[in-house]
């Protein structure tokens, strides 16, 4: 009872958190200007467009640095997400035009050519937001046939607005103002900047449509409603299986209650053998109350997510605003972890309870900790964007200390003293019984398999364009088909590991704690070969690479959802 009044109170605290931090975020302004009034330019960062996950600083080019610049106060989200806003190399006004206007002039040394050079080769890309607004451009092209390399010196910026707001913006490079820099010699750069004002009709508030189109248009829904459509096929083919094996059930349970004489003179076979070794405890119960604790913790902070996802919080480009919900819903719904996971254990005979809460804490964020300081002095190391600074690793730890552990022990102490007690149908024996030889599709690894399979084949659709908008530059903007895959999602795996909990009962195997746990695990090993397709198919295409060969910064993203991915596994 007590938790079931603490969840609709920790979800309310965490929208009011999640939406006062994402507002906090934003400009101060209300994106209402007057003529003459400067409008926010931000540059923010670079890296090759094969890779979005490779970010560095745009000033970490040898572009010219304007002496008042100054960076801008990010969120915890946007640190998170690697960005680094620092004011524009010029000054944009408000309907105040720019024709070619010098924007300063620089010596190239040789090194600053190597520099330029290297990015041009990789394909490299700024992005900037000007009034939130992101504009991206290529830094240079390259001519194949002559091996030569171009810098783009003159950046042209279209700015559409409807009445006193800005509602678009786009950016292109004029092809013919370039510079050479193929030879490694002193290069004398003039950059060069363009803005032009046009009005448009567009309103305001659908400025961020057009961000969002390409996974709208018609068909990628068409694509959307299949997957849909199959899974819920697959789940009801799954539910009608599994409604003839418990009907069966239960018309062995009425016979042997109402025949007690037919009950005693037949032999018992099957799941009848087992019924005194079923709810025997498992082995390592308190590290499997853990991962149950963890498990329904990432569950209902999944489910947080969707419901900020589908009342519009994460629309396109708002910066950080996932991060941050994940980082302080995780915080807020950790009292979760620790009541599900201590009562859980002092069900099946636990008295150790401390141990089994300390257990409980670090089960997901030592592993993530662990990670975390590896891939982050890498990032370091190579002066990446996704480094975190010391003042961030501090408010982060601020919040696990101040936040988490103390909801995790309140958590626990409610589970400790609820007075909910293991109910068992039928008594356990005394002494094990000996599991008969099983036939190799009934050992751990098939029956994992087979768990794995179905789950994986129904949301395999879905991964697609996550993985394409994480790894790539595609938006995903459809939580409505996104939050209905998951929920057949977890029916369907529900369904198959109880169907596949029963044959294995059935064939008198009564090990059923453990495997039914590690039933989605093959699902989650398809996740992740599924998870590194895209991105080897990408760096091949793009830049003639192997996947071994990409930079650790290249793959820090990728490492740190991998054991995201593995740790959610519980949650199914």
């Amino acid at each position: 009872m007590m938790a079931e009044k603490i969840l609709p109170v920790t979800l309310f605290v965490s929208v009011l958190l999640v939406l006062s931090v994402d507002q906090a975020s934003s400009d101060e302004s209300d994106h209402r200007y007057r003529q003459g009034d400067q409008v926010p330019f931000y540059v923010n960062k670079v890296g090759p467009f094969h890779n979005p996950s490779e970010t560095y600083r745009y000033f970490d080019l040898p572009y010219c640095l304007p002496d008042n610049a100054k960076e801008k106060r990010l969120s915890l989200g946007e640190v998170l997400n690697g960005d680094r806003l620092v004011s524009g190399p010029f000054p944009i006004e408000f309907l105040r035009e720019r024709k070619s206007v010098p924007v300063c002039k620089k010596n190239l040394s040789k090194e600053d050519v190597a520099k330029f050079r290297a990015a041009v080769h990789e394909d490299y890309y700024y992005q900037m937001y000007f009034d939130d607004l992101p504009v991206w451009g290529f830094l240079g092209m390259v001519d194949k046939g002559q091996q030569r390399y171009y810098l783009f010196n003159h950046i042209h910026l279209n700015i559409y607005y409807n009445k006193d707001r800005v509602v678009e913006i786009t950016s292109y490079t004029h092809t013919n103002a370039v510079v050479e820099l193929t030879e490694d010699k002193e290069v004398d750069v003039e950059f060069l900047s363009t803005v032009e004002w046009k009005e448009t009709d567009l309103p305001f508030e659908k400025r961020m449509t057009k961000y969002s189109q390409s996974s709208s248009l018609p068909h990628h829904l068409e694509i959307h409603r299949n997957s849909v459509i199959n899974s819920c096929m697959a789940v009801l083919l799954l539910a009608g299986f599994l409604a003839a094996i418990l009907r069966i059930l239960n018309n062995d349970s009425v016979k042997y209650a109402n025949d007690e004489e037919l009950a005693a003179d037949q032999e018992e076979t099957g799941w009848k053998c087992i019924h005194g070794d079923v709810f025997r405890y498992p082995k390592h119960k308190s590290l499997f109350a853990a991962c149950l604790g963890s498990g329904t913790l990432l569950l209902t902070l999944t489910v947080f997510i969707f419901m900020l996802a589908l009342v519009g919080v994460f629309y396109p480009y708002n910066r950080g605003a996932l991060l941050t919900a994940l980082v302080v819903l995780y915080a807020l719904t950790s009292g979760i972890a620790g009541y599900t996971s201590t009562s859980f254990y002092c069900q099946l005979g636990g008295t150790n309870w401390v141990r089994n809460l300390l257990l409980t804490g670090c089960l997901f964020c030592g592993p993530l900790l662990l990670t975390f300081c590896f891939l982050n002095a890498v990032a370091v190391a190579y002066t990446a964007t996704a480094a975190l600074p010391p003042g961030t690793i501090v408010v982060i730890a601020l919040i696990w200390t101040l936040v988490s552990s103390p909801l995790l022990v309140l958590g626990g102490i409610i589970g400790k003293n609820s007075k909910a007690e293991f109910q068992a149908p039928c008594r356990t024996a005394e002494n094990a019984r000996e599991i008969p030889p099983l036939r190799w599709y009934r050992q751990t690894i098939p029956q994992m398999a087979i768990a794995g399979l179905l789950p994986f084949i129904l949301i395999h659709t879905e991964l697609y364009y996550i993985f394409a908008s994480v790894w790539g530059h595609r938006i995903y903007t459809i939580y409505s088909f996104l939050f209905i895959i998951f929920i057949t999602l977890l029916i369907v795996t529900a369904l198959i590991t109880a169907t596949l909990t029963h044959l294995q009962l059935a064939a008198e195997d009564h090990r059923w704690w453990w495997r039914y746990a590690f039933s989605c695990l093959f699902s989650v090993a398809d996740k992740l070969a599924y998870l590194y397709m895209p991105t080897a198919f990408i760096t091949t295409t793009r830049s003639q690479k192997c996947l071994v060969s990409c930079k650790p910064p290249s793959c820090l993203g990728t490492w740190l959802a991998s054991l995201l991915d593995a740790s959610l596994c519980w949650a199914l």
